[in-house]
């Protein structure tokens, strides 16, 4: 159904290895948007649920898929899907286990929060358009009580839910710009001495 309304949001992550860095990282897309009242979106966090940086942005041509790429070591993962005011939301954790030999890492993952059948009843795609951003649905437990989200996580799922309510949305919702010196060291000559895993540590931080 999703992608016969248009909406390409990608929950896959891969583990992917830098060979000038000589480590292993996750590669994750955020991604998504919504058409009328149908949307999924997925975007990340650090462990805190704090702010990442995008490796690089991705400007498709069409619009309700991929945003951005992230690279690191350990991340937060939002994934919610919206179906009129009906939300369904899943965060979980992501990181790296132990690896021997030189074997690939594998990847380990821990639900932190799943809401089911949230509520929320404002029109985030019109009349209430400018409260996007800072609010969220309200969950349940099956006893009818409120299943508050984790504090640290709050923003990132006001971002995220204003990402399932964004029409034709070509743009990321929390995922950050690198910081400047991210392309200084890329891009400036001055800095051609720098090794490849320094290189490889600014894009993968």
């Amino acid at each position: 159904m999703l992608k016969d309304r248009g909406i390409y949001a990608h929950s896959q992550l891969s583990v992917e290895h830098q060979q000038l860095a000589q480590r292993w990282v996750i590669r994750g897309l955020e991604s998504g948007g919504c058409v009328g009242d149908v949307g999924r979106y997925v975007t990340f966090a650090d462990e805190h649920g704090n702010f990442l940086e995008y490796l690089y942005r991705v400007e498709a041509i069409g619009v309700n898929g991929l945003h951005a790429v992230v690279i690191s070591s350990a991340l937060v993962r939002a994934d919610m899907l919206r179906k009129g005011h009906t939300y369904e939301l899943l965060i979980t954790r992501h990181a790296l286990g132990s690896v021997a030999n030189g074997q690939r890492q594998e990847l380990e993952c821990e639900i932190l929060f799943r809401g089911i059948h949230g509520r929320l009843e404002l029109d985030l795609t019109g009349r209430d358009k400018s409260q996007a951003g800072s609010v969220t649905p309200t969950f349940y437990s099956l006893a009818g009580e409120v299943i508050a989200i984790p504090e640290k996580f709050l923003s990132l799922v006001r971002a995220t839910t204003k990402g399932v309510n964004c029409s034709r949305c070509f743009h990321v919702h929390y995922l950050r710009k690198p910081r400047s010196v991210a392309r200084e060291s890329l891009h400036d000559p001055t800095n051609q001495n720098a090794t490849g895993a320094e290189i490889a540590d600014t894009l993968a931080g």
